[in-house]
């Protein structure tokens, strides 16, 4: 099944549920210097999400969680934040 933006934010809005489950939220605020008032607003903006699943990528073990939990393949969350914005640029790691 093919990636498309609209599938992607889903994806992105399950990881940031994730995050929260796995009491992340705290150290994905620490890192973008969001509180939770504007976690909440952000939430449906594509780039916002983007942000969201660069978070999740930083750690293997995070993305496994965060895969399990949506019983989705890594394959398919790689390609979920693909789709996002800024998804297109080269990777120089």
């Amino acid at each position: 099944m093919a990636m498309t933006p609209d599938r992607a934010e889903i994806v992105a809005l399950h990881a940031l549920g994730w995050l929260a489950s796995a009491d992340l939220l705290d150290a994905f605020q620490g890192a973008t210097g969001a509180d939770r008032a504007q976690i909440a607003q952000a939430a449906g903006d594509p780039v916002f999400l983007a942000a969201v699943m660069d978070f999740v990528l930083t750690s293997d073990g995070w993305v496994q969680g965060a895969c399990a939990a949506q019983d989705l393949p890594f394959e398919q969350f790689l390609a979920a934040r693909a789709a996002l914005p800024g998804g297109d640029l080269p990777h120089w790691t």
